[in-house]
């Protein structure tokens, strides 16, 4: 069972979900809040469901990964990208995954992009800290996980006034941390190996687009290093729920 250095207040208060698919699910992360005594709040904007004005009533919000893009002129993705003011405004915890992150970089001002030789990022890749995240890794007292999972086609730069926790090879902007309490993950810490095996075959065809791994090496990559993606996401959530009291303070 995970521990929780959340206050008893923020412990009960749920967790705002943001999804992008009818059949897309929390993964890991669900469970880990709901461990930490935590509500699930999830909500679907694509399919009509309204974000709150304020998240003086929520722990924190994520916003998760979807196929779509953050420069689509779709009205839920402007309306998502334009909502990410809210806890930036409040400095309560926000968490961007993939699409997620994307989103808070544009919010920000920052460009999202494809890779200029069309590469993608289908499995799992190196990550490298920089000297700001190896000193976000000694605040959490966990250190960054070697390889990460990732399933994108798109990049984003790092906004200014945002600080660079880790980098990569094809996509350099890996992890951003902006303001006190807002973070944006390119990768899925989130991923089960559930939601792998559903990937590679729903999604099948997407294997072929240049720098992605293949389905077997991604399950081999699962069994190598998500032991220490999950030790790294444990620490970081508590650390990442405290954000309103270190705020405050």
């Amino acid at each position: 069972m995970a521990s929780s250095v959340a206050t008893p207040e923020a412990a009960r208060k749920p967790v705002l979900l943001i999804l992008h698919q009818e059949q897309s699910t929390p993964g890991r992360l669900g469970r880990l809040f709901q461990e930490r005594g935590h509500p699930l709040d999830i909500r679907r904007p694509r399919f009509g469901d309204p974000l709150p004005e304020t998240l003086a009533h929520h722990a924190g919000a994520v916003i998760f990964g979807g196929p779509m893009s953050a420069n689509d002129g779709d009205d839920f993705v402007r309306r998502e990208i334009d909502w990410i003011r809210v806890p930036l405004r409040e400095q309560r915890p926000f968490l961007g995954l993939c699409l997620g992150a994307q989103m808070l970089a544009k919010c920000l001002g920052a460009p999202v992009r494809a890779h200029p030789e069309g590469r993608a990022e289908i499995g799992y890749y190196p990550l490298l800290p920089t000297e700001a995240g190896r000193d976000f890794a000694g605040e959490i007292g966990q250190p960054w996980p070697s390889h990460v999972y990732h399933w994108h086609r798109e990049g984003f730069s790092c906004p200014a006034g945002a600080d660079t926790l880790a980098t990569g090879d094809d996509f350099p902007t890996q992890a951003i941390r902006v303001g006190p309490a807002a973070f944006g993950l390119q990768f899925h810490p989130e991923v089960t190996h559930a939601m792998i095996c559903r990937w590679t075959v729903r999604a099948a065809e997407r294997l072929r687009l240049p720098g992605a791994q293949d389905r077997a090496r991604q399950i081999e990559g699962r069994f190598m290093h998500d032991g220490r993606v999950a030790a790294w996401l444990d620490a970081f959530l508590d650390h990442w729920l405290s954000g309103p009291s270190r705020a405050a303070a």
